[in-house]
């Protein structure tokens, strides 16, 4: 039975008995304590604690999880996986165990021709809570099963609560015998590796309020609930290997045809060889959950759930790699997956286009950084191991390459540590994990402090804490509609030191009551602006900070008179520049819809920055948006601006908003109640704090200036809006005369008169190298000829002058073949290309055997005009800085094969 059918007829099968269908919710899960949606029970739990009155009595669902923990066991176990999917039951105040017990006995043993699994009720076992006296009974009187194939265990194994005070109470578990094949008998009390007794399903009875929770086996039992609930799960991936006759859930339709895609991109046979085993497994699992996540929206990247996805991805791709396959492996492993899951999941089908090109994206970037930052662990590795040896350490044990190595690895060339630890483990070799973690931390704290001495000036944040406490609400935001208030002075720091008062000139930061200066947030940046008091201070406010929730800081200038704490005054913002701000980001909103509209709803908002008529605009994508789409992105926006929509903004929960459309920008933090920023109606509609216009048609002009990568998977929009728009626009048309001027030609004709410029000066650069590399080579004769003895070998050391790197190479080959093998030859030519010299060495073979190697001599040429360079024994080339130094660096190759040669 394919597990899609069996799916089917769980959601039928309860369906029929009253049981309302819900949907699976998202696997990002809505908990904000874990990254994913880890049991089919999640989406229940408000309802399960009283948290929220649930809006069924009964309810059934096939629920999407990952789990991750365990990601190192994936394939080594045939029990480990870290995407599946978990059938479940769920009463609220309904029934209770006799009827949950009825039912999943019925659905398991029933008939195949009434929509149940035929399964033989001989082969099941249940387990109880050992005090369950209760459930032991229902066992017995409803299904008939004997006392022996009952079995008690403790708390540890059979009793649920959510590790808080709040509802908990016994289980019961369902086993299926595998049979004596895969262990003794005995029931599950006995097959503790879980091989011969698989559990498939477990009846949580949910019946008791417990608080003092010290453990899961510890707590006190308050009493009964009022309102009892039952929660089961059935995993799915395991009745499905059990039905389906195979030995474990990788083998199973919605797993196994990935295995098969890796066994013909490979070569290898799954079954025979322990370690390829290991290896298919491992990427039939990351490529189904990486299917899944990115389905449900994640993307790959450095934190959180992105980190997963990244390591899921990567983990696939190196387990290819390790299987044999250098070429790429996804883009013929995704699609297979997305044809065994799609029968359950069909959306996976309508936007694989999106899912997919997310994968391969990640996929080509994992390979550079696979090849380099292999090549250097590998490197790191052999020299711990000859250190090791030259103190005359024997074997690879206890061996440990340093924290620092491990983080330049993750810092300098997009290393995972999860990576670095597995590959150094193949190698015999362990990590200093503590030292890397610690210099991680570091990283982050610097990052922290940055971001931290930014909001807070270089205060410290204490200081705000006690001022927002001393506080009797938060700091009232006018701005929305307001461009100047009536204010009063709440605080006040002077070199980050809080003060009662302050005389000009100083640089103060100021807290007020209430004011219309937007703080900056949101990417939109800080309003600037005045307070002038009624007792004659002025302070020119230039940023707007928020160092701690709820508080605003004003950071400015006082240029005259003296503030004090309570004294009255008025707040003015610079309404110039707020406009062209509130310009900026109504453009930006109408950027990321366009975007959506014209090359996909995936490609979601990263970032962005809002400043007087420029916008920068981050947003998350796996390939450059074309030249074309750009057009057609900015043709779309300003024809949505000449349409003039309003702008509206209004204040909704935050599960009214969503069910609206708003927008949302992934991994943000919003609260219960949000406000949502509407451009013509229900054309743009995004979660937003900060300010807009009140119609498109007063941001006058949108431009858009080019697309660029700042990131793996993260691409930067940058426009001009309004002012910035038109005086781009007149630059634009100024340039455009001046060019029809010089080439006397109509503006519609530069490019084409431009084009043929350009190829006109290509042609007649490529004669010009071509003169110049035929008057190189001729001087090979000559060379070869003229070349001087230094002891036993001929010594060619020319300086070219203006040369390209490739006709140096040209040239000392042609030298090394005229000279060829009777007797030791070094040839080398240096040259200046770009402004910085080049020199490339080759030796014959009569020169290595004398002990002459062309990696050798360039690297120390390099040394002389500062840089580096290497290659082969018989071939290398290196460069460097100071073409001034090329003929000292030529002379020193000359006089290295001098000294070598008197020393011998």
């Amino acid at each position: 039975m394919r597990t899609a059918e069996i799916r089917k007829r769980w959601l039928d099968y309860f369906e029929a008995q009253g049981h309302a269908v819900v949907p699976s919710a998202s696997l990002i899960s809505p908990d904000p304590s874990t990254l994913f949606t880890i049991a089919g029970m999640v989406p229940f739990i408000p309802y399960m604690t009283a948290q929220q009155t649930p809006p069924w009595k009964r309810a059934t669902s096939v629920q999407k999880c990952v789990r991750t923990l365990d990601i190192e066991d994936v394939g080594k176990t045939t029990r480990h996986g870290t995407f599946f999917q978990m059938n479940g039951n769920f009463s609220f105040g309904d029934y209770f165990k006799a009827d949950a017990i009825r039912m999943a006995w019925d659905f398991l043993t029933g008939s195949l021709d009434d929509g149940r699994l035929g399964i033989d009720p001989d082969r099941l076992w249940v387990t109880v809570y050992h005090e369950d006296d209760e459930a032991r009974q229902l066992w017995k009187d409803i299904v008939g099963l004997p006392d022996e194939r009952i079995q008690g265990l403790g708390k540890k194994d059979n009793y649920w609560s959510t590790g808080q005070p709040g509802p908990a109470g016994p289980c019961s578990e369902i086993f299926y015998d595998r049979g004596a094949a895969y262990g003794p008998d005995g029931g599950p009390l006995i097959d503790e590796g879980g091989d011969r007794f698989v559990e498939i399903w477990n009846l949580v009875f949910m019946q008791y309020e417990i608080d003092e929770v010290k453990s899961k086996e510890e707590f006190r039992i308050l009493g009964e609930l009022e309102n009892k609930n039952i929660d089961t799960g059935m995993g799915l991936e395991r009745v499905a290997f059990l039905l389906q006759g195979k030995d474990n859930m990788y083998e199973i339709d919605e797993v196994f045809p990935v295995i098969e895609a890796a066994e013909r991109l490979s070569g290898k046979k799954y079954g025979e060889n322990r370690e390829d085993d290991v290896r298919m497994r491992v990427v039939a699992d990351h490529v189904r959950s990486s299917l899944m996540i990115i389905g449900d929206g994640v993307r790959p990247s450095n934190e959180g759930r992105g980190y997963v996805l990244r390591r899921l991805l990567r983990r696939s791709v190196r387990a290819m790699r390790l299987l044999g396959v250098d070429g790429l492996a996804l883009p013929s492993l995704l699609p297979v997956s997305k044809d065994a899951m799609a029968p359950s999941y069909p959306e996976l089908a309508a936007h694989f286009d999106q899912i997919s090109a997310v994968a391969y994206a990640e996929e080509e970037a994992f390979r550079r950084t696979l090849v380099s930052g292999t090549t250097i662990l590998d490197n790191a590795v052999t020299n711990l191991k000859r250190r090791a040896a030259d103190q005359g350490g024997t074997g690879d044990r206890g061996l440990v390459l340093p924290g620092e190595a491990a983080f330049q690895l993750h810092d300098t060339y997009g290393f995972p540590i999860d990576l670095t630890l597995e590959m150094a483990a193949e190698q015999g070799v362990q990590v200093d994990e503590h030292a890397f973690r610690a210099l991680m931390q570091e990283q982050r704290s610097r990052a922290r402090a940055d971001a931290l001495a930014k909001r807070t000036g270089g205060a410290d944040v204490a200081a705000y804490e006690a001022l927002q406490k001393e506080l009797t609400a938060p700091v009232e935001f006018l701005g929305y509609t307001r461009t100047d208030a009536s204010v009063r002075v709440t605080g006040l720091l002077s070199g980050g030191v809080p003060a009662p008062a302050v005389t000009a000139p100083a640089e103060i930061e100021v807290i007020l009551d209430r004011t219309p200066f937007y703080a900056e947030a949101g990417g939109q940046l800080a309003d600037h602006g005045t307070i002038v008091l009624d007792a004659g201070a002025t302070i020119e406010v230039d940023d707007v900070q928020r160092p701690v929730k709820g508080l605003s800081v004003h950071r400015g200038r006082l240029i005259e008179g003296t503030v004090a704490l309570g004294d009255p005054g008025t707040a003015q913002i610079d309404t110039a520049r707020r406009k062209a701000i509130s310009r900026a980001h109504s453009a930006t909103h109408m950027i990321h819809k366009a975007l959506h509209e014209l090359v996909g709803p995936d490609r979601t908002q990263a970032g962005s920055e809002n400043a007087p008529s420029r916008i920068r605009f981050d947003f998350r994508s796996p390939s450059a948006v074309p030249a074309s789409a750009l057009s057609e992105i900015e043709e779309r926006v300003n024809v949505r601006l000449a349409d003039n929509l309003e702008v509206t903004d209004q204040l909704m929960p935050i599960a009214e908003a969503r069910e609206a459309g708003a927008m949302a920008l992934f991994g943000e933090k919003y609260g219960d109640v949000v406000r949502v920023v509407s451009i013509g109606d229900d054309w743009s509609r995004e979660l937003c704090a900060g300010t807009h216009v009140q119609q498109t048609g007063q941001l006058g002009r949108v431009t858009l200036l080019g697309e660029a990568s700042i990131g793996s998977g993260v691409r930067r929009v940058d426009a001009l809006v309004g002012d910035g728009a038109y005086g781009f626009q007149a630059k634009e048309h100024a340039l455009v005369g001046q060019l029809t001027g010089l080439l006397n030609t109509r503006a519609e004709e530069l490019p084409d008169r431009v084009g043929s410029l350009v190829s006109r000066l290509k042609e007649a650069e490529k004669e010009l190298a071509g003169l110049r590399q035929g008057q190189l080579l001729a001087a090979a004769g000559r060379l070869a000829a003229e070349a001087p003895r230094v002891g036993d070998v001929r010594v060619v050391a020319h300086d070219a002058g203006e040369a390209q790197a490739d006709d140096l190479r040209a040239l000392v080959l042609d030298v090394r073949g005229r000279l060829g093998e009777a007797e030791p030859v070094v040839a080398a030519a240096g040259g200046v290309s770009g402004g910085r010299p080049v020199v490339v060495v080759v030796t014959n073979a009569a020169a290595r055997d004398a002990g002459y190697k062309a990696g050798d001599l360039v690297r120390a040429a390099a040394q002389t005009l500062g840089g580096g360079g290497g290659g082969k024994p018989d071939l290398a080339q290196g460069g460097g800085t100071d073409p001034a130094k090329l003929g000292e660096a030529l002379a020193g190759i000359a006089e290295s094969v001098r000294l070598a040669a008197v020393g011998a």
